[in-house]
């Protein structure tokens, strides 16, 4: 069964998640995000997802402070009002204790407020309504530009000394293209969070072209050698 069967309307998803607070890190629906989890409070999370429904909100911290990950669990570290929730659809466990996993982006959610528990990982009551659309796979691809997106895309990559398969990305299909690469970008936090909360695919795609022409331009790169 695929996410788009499995998820159809936001009361198919729980109104409490598990958390995983990660700066500069977002997922958006049917973007992958691979993840690398070491720590024993969000092993013990991984532990307690995959015997359930295999959700985690990924979710950016508010500020600049590293307490989220170096003291306690309860450490008062404010979260972003915006992620995403994702479903572990790859996993491994590795000799060292370590697990590799990826999760797969179904929907945006907004924070309502912290549910409290006896868990050493954060636990959020959220809401999915107000991005209730995401569900709707490829919604709004028509009104992106493609053909911007991709010049932009390419003179970004040669700006980079980057390779790509064009291939591959030209029979991406714009949704896929555009989430992948918000969630792939080297952008920084506030640019990240840009990315997550934009309304509509359209308005992220712009913000990623915009972005992306800021750093040609400070870079003194041209995007307008393309052919």
């Amino acid at each position: 069964m695929s996410l788009t069967d499995r998820y159809r309307r936001p009361a198919d998803l729980p109104p409490r998640i598990p958390v995983f607070p990660l700066r500069g890190a977002i997922l958006l629906p049917r973007a992958t995000l691979p993840l690398n989890v070491f720590e024993p409070r969000y092993l013990e999370m991984l532990d307690d997802v995959m015997a359930g429904d295999r959700l985690i909100g990924i979710i950016q911290p508010e500020a600049a402070d590293t307490a989220e990950f170096e003291e306690s669990p309860r450490a008062a570290v404010s979260l972003r009002n915006v992620g995403c929730v994702g479903r572990v659809t790859a996993y491994q466990e590795l000799e060292d204790a370590r697990r590799t996993i990826t999760l797969t982006g179904i929907m945006r959610y907004e924070v309502l407020d912290e549910a409290v528990t006896d868990l050493p990982y954060r636990v959020m009551s959220v809401s999915y309504d107000r991005f209730a659309s995401d569900l709707s796979e490829g919604l709004g691809e028509e009104q992106v530009d493609r053909a911007n997106l991709l010049r932009v895309l390419r003179s970004y990559l040669d700006a980079n000394r980057l390779e790509a398969d064009w291939a591959s990305i030209q029979r991406a299909s714009s949704e896929f293209l555009i989430n992948a690469l918000c969630v792939m970008c080297p952008y920084g936090p506030e640019e990240k969070q840009a990315l997550l909360e934009a309304p509509d695919l359209k308005r992220r795609a712009d913000v990623l072209v915009a972005l992306a022409e800021m750093e040609l331009a400070s870079s003194g790169s041209s995007g307008t050698t393309l052919q």
